[in-house]
């Protein structure tokens, strides 16, 4: 056993047995290593992560390995979920050694954390094109020896590169919506939906502002390519077709074959997409998508009494990539009737799907419709589709007697904010009280247990960040405006205070990911990676706020920051997305002020009809609802039917 056996982490507890002298991340080892003059190496990684079960197999259990990692480094195991802010810094550091960047991450490090040399996977021996472990281990050790002012003076310049430099404020104006779009349109896939080639990642923030630039400009061109996304993500293997929820990220351009991992951030803004698009599109296999997401998470990725879990890991070993999720045609025959079999083998396996590793082994993905099925096998066409639904129940039930991959229990508080805002919306549109009562006690949950004398964590012992903030503000904005219950406001807005006072940049504006420099650097940025920037969702929450709280000192603040990422998010083009929807509230954002009980006939057609961009305020019980666009407010709305329909209409600050 070494240091990591008492650490609360799945993914270092994965690492305790090994032969390693492993520690966990903190003062000690750099201390060690300062005593012992000896570099440091650090890898990072995460409990889902397929290529650091690889490397730990391969690499970190073998015996040599272990002892020129003894004998010349004082190494280090990090957990990037638990402590992202490290991980990210080390991440823009190796990137700057033209590495790339990835899990697991291999940076080599000075006794003052100062990064010299770094890679992500490497082999015990030569191959994939990368150099062996033990030869860049050994070839580090005597760099370290040999040219030490070489090691202190390059360490020095990349920790200088990751320093924040000031940013170029720039003016706004709505025109920059526009232009946001066609860059983001222009990095469509025409031929499979999505953006860009392989490897495929959704890009959640990209196909939510789209959503909400379809409703208002009724671009059917738009339309047809969400459509085209959204439904060849659904019916690819990078979508659980059994189980339901999405895997990490499609490796080829196609969707067909996926990184198996399921994370809670990416399923819980899939769920948000498949919800809007289900309401603003009106197709009901996007409902059943939906549906499917909070059935995967409800059953693997939360606890019964509140809380959501991180992740579910891709294999049950690595010598079996995607194991538990790939069938082989033999599995279909022995499992399946004979008329299932007919139907369901055309129906989800392909040669597409075979697995590189073991090519009997398929993922399911659809590739024709029940109607091509019922020609094929001379059915007609409703057959087929309970055929089609009694063969998935069967393979389900079978796969659950299957050795299930590793779920990482941990409840970090980021994670939960942004699952608890999805359970909300996916409520306000599906009516199912339980999907409501799941995410609130989540809430009171992570407020319980993620929170102390008031200040946030990210988990408890570790310090919240930025993302934890903001999207637990949005979790409590989102309680509010689904339950009229003024203590979820008032959370928010002491939430966002504190957020303003640990995070923002007095000098240039927006928010900082970190309190303090972690490894003499505070990061700041606007980038959708992938999931959307916490400050692009920040600045949408202080405009909410603004309005909900009559705070307009934080609109302020939200302009502030809309400006001075201007020309960041342009020159980020698809990576810059939810920018863009933080900027389409600005301009065309609807501040509802519902002067109605939030159970009232009123105030449940305000929720559940979908408007983008748009704030509820509960005020006195007068009946009727206020809706203003902008510097416009219209005139009160009495009935059901007729707030109903003026939020389905794209009207905007400029009627």
């Amino acid at each position: 056993m070494n240091k990591l056996v008492n650490q609360k982490s799945a993914y270092l507890q994965h690492a305790a047995h090994q032969k390693i002298n492993w520690y966990p991340w903190g003062d000690e080892p750099f201390e060690k290593a300062k005593q012992e003059d000896k570099p440091v190496f650090l890898s990072s990684g995460a409990i889902w992560c397929h290529w650091c079960h690889v490397m730990a197999k391969e690499s970190f259990e073998d015996q040599e390995v272990a002892q020129i990692l003894n004998d010349n480094f004082i190494a280090i195991k990090l957990d990037r979920d638990e402590m992202p802010d490290i991980d990210r810094r080390y991440q823009q550091a190796v990137a700057a050694m033209g590495q790339g960047g990835g899990w697991p991450l291999s940076v080599f490090l000075t006794s003052e954390k100062k990064p010299f040399y770094g890679g992500t996977y490497f082999p015990p021996n030569e191959g994939f094109g990368r150099p062996a472990f033990k030869a860049i281990l050994m070839a580090i050790a005597q760099l370290f020896r040999a040219q030490r002012d070489q090691v202190t003076e390059s360490s020095e310049q990349l920790l200088d590169m990751l320093k924040h430099k000031p940013l170029n404020t720039g003016e706004l104006s709505e025109s920059q919506v526009s232009e946001g779009t066609e860059i983001i349109i222009q990095a469509m896939d025409a031929l499979y939906g999505g953006f860009g080639r392989a490897p495929k990642f959704p890009m959640s923030g990209a196909i939510e502002f789209l959503l909400g630039r379809y409703f208002l400009t009724r671009d059917e061109a738009l339309g047809a390519a969400l459509r085209k996304t959204l439904t060849s993500m659904a019916k690819g293997g990078y979508h659980d077709q059994l189980a339901g929820g999405f895997h990490r990220y499609s490796t080829d351009q196609a969707w067909l074959i996926p990184h198996f991992e399921k994370m809670a951030d990416d399923n819980a803004w899939l769920l948000r997409n498949y919800v809007d698009a289900y309401s603003l599109l009106g197709d009901p296999y996007f409902k059943e998508i939906a549906e499917g997401i909070i059935s995967f998470t409800r059953n693997e990725l939360s606890h019964p009494d509140g809380g959501f879990y991180a992740s579910q890991d891709a294999d049950v070993t690595p010598d079996d990539e995607g194991g538990y999720f790939t069938w082989t045609d033999g599995d279909f025959k022995g499992l399946l009737s004979k008329e299932e079999y007919t139907v369901l083998s055309p129906y989800f396996l392909h040669d597409k799907g075979m697995m590189h590793h073991d090519s009997s082994k398929r993922v399911l993905y659809i590739d024709k419709s029940p109607e091509d099925v019922a020609k094929l096998a001379g059915m007609d066409v409703e057959t087929v589709r309970r055929i089609i639904e009694q063969g998935k129940k069967k393979l389900l039930a079978a796969r659950e007697t299957r050795i299930k991959p590793f779920i990482d229990t941990a409840l970090y508080s980021s994670l939960n904010g942004m699952y608890i805002s999805a359970f909300l919306k996916a409520y306000r549109v599906l009516w199912n009280e339980d999907i409501k009562d799941f995410a609130l006690k989540s809430l009171e949950r992570i407020l319980a247990d993620n929170t102390n004398d008031g200040n946030l964590l990210h988990t408890p012992g570790v310090k919240g960040l930025l993302d934890d903030h903001i999207h637990l503000i949005d979790a409590l904005v989102s309680a509010y405006e689904v339950t009229g219950n003024a203590s979820f406001l008032e959370k928010a807005d002491l939430f966002m205070a504190r957020t303003i006072e640990l995070f923002w940049d007095e000098d240039e504006g927006g928010f900082f990911d970190t309190d303090e420099e972690v490894l003499g650097t505070r990061l700041k940025g606007i980038e959708d990676i992938p999931q959307p920037s916490a400050n692009s969702l920040a600045i949408i929450a202080l405009m909410k706020l603004a309005f909900m709280q009559d705070k307009p000192d934080y609109r302020t603040l939200a302009e502030k920051a809309l400006k001075v990422f201007s020309y960041s998010a342009q020159a980020m083009g698809l990576h810059g997305a939810y920018y863009f929807s933080a900027l389409d509230t600005y301009y065309n954002g609807l501040e509802l002020t519902l002067n109605a009980r939030a159970d009232s006939e009123l105030a449940m057609t305000a929720r559940s009809t979908f408007r983008p961009y748009t704030a509820i305020a509960y005020k006195e019980d007068q009946g009727h609802a206020s809706p203003c666009v902008g510097n416009i407010c219209y005139e009160p709305i009495k009935e059901p039917d007729a707030l109903r329909k003026f939020l389905s209409s794209p009207v905007s600050s400029k009627l």
